[in-house]
């Protein structure tokens, strides 16, 4: 499979971090947490990345084209 990259800004506003479907459970696994530094938050980030099986990350990306072409056709307004 063959992909085009397409040009697009650094940073898009309408398109918020949060709307994610990783960032849910992720701010979830981090509540109540304290670090001393930001290694620690890593080494905990990363953890918690190896607890999800391949699966769910292909899943996620086979998602990507049908989420762009919805951005897309709604002229990057939110979706």
């Amino acid at each position: 499979m063959y992909w085009t990259v397409l040009e697009h800004p650094l940073y898009i506003p309408n398109l918020s971090p949060c709307d994610y479907n990783m960032f849910g459970p992720l701010k979830e696994a981090l509540g109540g947490q304290r670090f001393d530094d930001d290694e620690q938050v890593k080494n905990f980030v990363c953890k918690w990345l190896q607890t999800y099986p391949p699966s769910f990350y292909n899943a996620g990306i086979r998602k990507l084209p049908i989420h762009w072409q919805k951005c897309i056709e709604k002229g990057g307004n939110y979706v």
